[in-house]
């Protein structure tokens, strides 16, 4: 029998790192994309296919698919839309470069390579499609304006795609992670460093009091963090499930903020949300 291919993004480390090896084991067919040649190499030598697939870059999106086809002849049983990067600072001190970079690989990139990708579940009469979202796609968070923004577009772009797709044999899902042990915050750094003129910033002593020790300070694990296998397993569901469903929370945060948005009024989840 042939096994069930998926394509995953952003399989460095984390969440999809996660994936593409608890997938594997389940029989599936994976291939694993990085954004650096030097991970999908990393991850070849760990038995998995590879290669690399940057969601800012166009012509990457279209390499790395037209290999995976011709690997497949021409299928593609599912997508896993999962690499993205975080931007913190506030939304003042951020530039509009930084906001349409954010942009461009955590949603514009995802947008591109599902376009691409829907065609292939079209013609094969099936198909999966997940997307990554997070606790942030559902509430809102200070310092985190960047990548907030682009979660909720994305939740808005898959809830649509959900619905234009109910009368093809292709499936949309939502996961929506809360803290989740990964490489997140210390991937951000070179982007603050980058955009985030800090220093200039009205906002200076809240930065040094806040932020800056939060952004720089290993503080150890999160509390209510999961390991990435609790995404995993969400994501084994909506791939293998009947009937997947549209969303999947994972992690105690999102379960509550996703209550709590919908019975509280918003200067009151506001404040709750302020309180940290």
């Amino acid at each position: 029998m042939t096994r069930k291919s998926i394509l995953i993004t952003g399989c460095a480390s984390g969440i999809g790192y996660d994936a593409a090896h608890g997938l594997q084991a389940r029989g599936w067919r994976v291939f694993a994309t990085c954004r650096q040649e030097a991970d999908a190499a990393r991850l070849r030598e760990e038995g998995l296919e590879s290669l690399t697939l940057d969601y800012a870059n166009e012509g990457s999106i279209q390499t790395a698919l037209e290999e995976i086809l011709s690997r497949t002849g021409g299928t593609l049983d599912a997508l896993y839309n999962n690499g993205a990067f975080a931007l913190p600072g506030a939304l003042e001190d951020l530039p509009r470069e930084g906001l349409r970079a954010i942009f461009e690989t955590n949603l514009f990139g995802w947008h591109d390579l599902t376009r691409r990708v829907i065609p292939v579940m079209r013609a094969q009469g099936h198909g999966r499609i997940v997307n990554c979202s997070s606790v942030l796609g559902l509430v809102p968070m200070k310092w985190r304006g960047a990548y907030v923004s682009t979660k909720f577009a994305l939740e808005g772009l898959t809830d649509v795609l959900r619905l234009e797709m109910r009368d093809t044999p292709i499936h949309v899902s939502l996961i929506e992670p809360g803290p989740i042990t990964s490489r997140i915050r210390v991937n951000s750094i070179p982007q603050f460093e980058r955009y985030i003129n800090w220093e200039s910033s009205a906002r200076a002593d809240q930065y040094r009091a806040s932020l800056l020790k939060r952004l720089y300070a290993d503080r150890g694990p999160d509390r209510f963090e999961l390991p990435p296998s609790a995404v995993t397993r969400r994501l084994i569901h909506a791939l293998e499930s009947p009937r997947p469903r549209p969303r999947y929370y994972v992690t105690t945060p999102t379960h509550l903020m996703g209550g709590l948005r919908r019975v509280l009024p918003t200067p009151l989840l506001d404040w709750l949300i302020a309180r940290g």
